[in-house]
């Protein structure tokens, strides 16, 4: 495999963020590792760039090699940022979740279109001088959930469109008193990192769309064992399969080069509230590849 740092590293229009147990999806052609910098550090490991399904892809592993990364020590905006420095437009995250609802059982696929952000971790590309405020009413674009759906149809899987995906700092699961509270607030999943990625991917004008691995019921069900790493490991590798069978067909269907039809790519518009005489310089440059055609 071909190894590139240099500035002109090769371009993909669609990321894929690959979670716990998806580390690498066969089939790519004329793959290329590339390994970026950004304003906000390092990705969590290189982007391996190429072909997949006649699309230009780029795959990064979310955790890093070796999945040595925690939820909260994910780079997430050096990773957004890397994926969008490759011309990526659209990404498709893959998470592993726990089930806050009986009939969402473990080893369904659901494919999220809310969030309940309950982290602490950096979650925005803005400060140092410059202010802005996307809108999150709808944070998952409608046209990658629905490719992502009818793809998990098409291949006779169970698969849940819609729900609301409780994001939590981690890295120990919850108690029993939160997974009920959670239940309570109408949460359907619970996870530790799409909320996350889908707040930076907005700011970046990227579309997003989670598809989320069901691999237990949490520890709110009286009957279903509590989640364990050993649990979900289970699960997740009857589940990884069919994640990748799901992203290579609704990769074959998306045309990753065409004018997106959502508004995802424009979120910026009317977003920035800063007068741009009154950015600092350095935060000018360090923003120029998301908000340059802004400040203008």
């Amino acid at each position: 495999m071909a190894r590139t740092k240099t500035k002109a590293a090769p371009s993909a229009s669609i990321g894929i963020l690959g979670g716990t147990g998806l580390y690498e999806i066969e089939g790519f052609k004329d793959k290329t590792e590339v390994r970026l910098r950004t304003p906000f550090g390092a990705p969590s490991g290189p982007y391996v760039v190429g072909t997949l399904e006649g699309r230009r892809v780029a795959f990064l592993a979310r955790h890093g090699r070796g999945h040595r990364l925690l939820p909260a020590e994910v780079p997430y905006r050096a990773n957004i940022y890397g994926f969008k420095k490759l011309g990526v437009g659209r990404i498709v995250s893959v998470n592993s979740v726990g089930s806050l609802r009986e009939h969402i059982p473990p080893r369904d696929l659901v494919l999220p279109d809310q969030f309940f952000d309950r982290t602490r971790r950096p979650n925005t590309f803005f400060g140092e001088g410059i202010v802005a405020h996307v809108s999150l009413g709808q944070p998952v674009c409608p046209g990658l959930n629905a490719a992502l759906y009818d793809a998990a149809r098409g291949l006779g899987l169970r698969v849940h469109k819609g729900g609301v995906y409780l994001c939590i700092e981690g890295p120990a699961f919850s108690t029993k008193a939160e997974s009920l509270a959670y239940r309570s607030w109408g949460a359907d999943i619970i996870g530790m990192t799409a909320a996350t990625e889908a707040r930076l991917c907005r700011e970046a004008e990227i579309c997003y769309a989670t598809l989320s691995l069901v691999t237990d019921y949490d520890v709110w069900h009286e009957t279903e064992e509590p989640v364990t790493v050993e649990l979900v490991l289970q699960n997740l590798s009857a589940n990884i399969a069919n994640a990748k069978a799901v992203l290579k067909k609704a990769l074959a269907a998306l045309d990753g080069d065409a004018e997106r039809a959502c508004d995802c790519g424009s979120a910026l518009r009317n977003a920035v509230v800063t007068a741009p005489a009154a950015v600092p310089a350095s935060t000018r440059k360090k923003l120029a590849l998301l908000v340059d055609r802004y400040l203008r």
